[in-house]
């Protein structure tokens, strides 16, 4: 499955993959004024051993199949946590 990837101008960090190119249509108005401009970054193979930097390719799939786009938001502060094998279950 091909993704298109677009970096939102308005929010920092803040990625939408799209199943077609350019299909901004598929997106939901409030989410369309919400992300701003988008600027076109990059076009992917979603294969199902397809690793990502940050999210689960096979979640991405399925998003792209059932609604036409996935939004990739920044990580939070807990993601940095997990990521450096750090845990506050204290």
């Amino acid at each position: 499955m091909q993704a298109y990837v677009y970096k939102s101008q308005r929010k920092a960090d803040t990625f939408v993959y799209l199943a077609q190119r350019d299909d901004f249509a598929c997106l939901p108005e409030p989410l369309r004024t919400q992300m701003g401009a988008l600027s076109f970054v990059l076009e992917v193979a979603l294969t199902p051993d397809r690793k990502l930097a940050r999210g689960d390719a096979a979640v991405v799939r399925q998003n792209l199949a059932s609604h036409g786009f996935h939004i990739q938001f920044p990580p939070t502060p807990e993601t940095f946590e997990r990521a450096a094998g750090k845990h506050s279950d204290a």
